[in-house]
């Protein structure tokens, strides 16, 4: 952990952090906390995950509710890609047709090692550790719930992406599941082996394995991840779910009115204490 004065202030204390993953890949990632003058620890802690070609949050506005945030960066990601670095197209597609070798298996695992992090932190409350994405993001909330569901809370998953994948990629032309699309154009006798793998990756897959309080968004217009896959992930899941979904909204899931149930939601498994700091 490295303090960044420039990016503290009196509400809130913020750190880049850097920790180690699979295959020896270098991770880092921001790290916001309230300061003690305005929040006595321990805190809850809220990873938020990153889309698929956003860069990772400065979670300073999490940290302001109470929580202690962090903004995880998996490889290929800003200060995350030195040692990995497919591109925007590109991620989807690396390595696609082999498992264990394949880009997301290392995506996810990066993911999952930001919870280590946040239970190795004195000032945190490990008993109350969310999630919180949208459509890439909202993929590793699914798969790090599964993953860690010894350890996680409660997660909020908007248009998750990585779920579905050959009826996504068959479903629309839009990016990222046109880079299928495209690869199998060049590749058609690869498609077999394409399923096989992504089936391995696939949140449907991963969704009986979740444990914790979850909350699924979707657009019903959404021409980015479909939202028919949305809705055979939640037959799949087990766990407490609540389900929203929006008519006449894209890939954004009904954000704009989304994102005030989101905050209750997490609030209510969470339990930060807020503190009155205008966002």
């Amino acid at each position: 952990m490295e303090h960044i004065p420039l990016r503290s202030n009196q509400q809130v204390d913020t750190f880049e952090i850097h920790y180690d993953s699979i295959d020896g890949v270098r991770i880092a990632g921001w790290y916001c906390r309230p300061t003690e003058q305005h929040v006595q620890p321990p805190y809850p802690a809220m990873l938020l995950m990153p889309g698929y070609i956003s860069e990772p949050t400065l979670p300073k506005s999490w940290a302001k509710m109470g929580y202690a945030a962090v903004g995880v960066a998996p490889r290929g990601k800003l200060r995350s890609n030195r040692q990995f670095n497919p591109g925007y197209p590109g991620l989807l597609t690396h390595n696609i047709v082999d498992r264990e070798t394949y880009s997301y298996r290392a995506f996810y695992i990066d993911a999952c090692r930001a919870v280590d992090f946040v239970q190795s932190r004195p000032e945190i409350d490990a008993s109350r550790i969310g999630l919180q994405g949208g459509s890439q993001g909202g993929a590793l909330t699914l798969t790090t719930a599964a993953l860690r569901n010894d350890a996680i809370t409660c997660g909020a998953a908007g248009a998750p992406y990585l779920t579905g994948f050959m009826d996504s990629a068959s479903l629309t032309h839009s990016n990222p599941y046109q880079e299928m699309n495209d690869y199998l154009r060049l590749y058609p006798e690869r498609e077999e082996d394409m399923r096989r793998t992504v089936a391995y990756f696939d949140c449907i897959n991963f969704a009986p394995m979740i444990k914790a309080h979850m909350l699924v968004s979707a657009g019903l217009g959404d021409d980015v991840c479909p939202p028919e896959t949305a809705f055979a992930l939640v037959k799949q899941m087990t766990c407490p779910v609540e389900f929203l979904t929006y008519p006449r909204c894209a890939h954004d899931a009904g954000g704009y009115w989304c994102m005030s149930r989101v905050e209750e939601f997490l609030a209510e498994h969470l339990k930060p204490a807020k503190y009155g700091v205008a966002r």
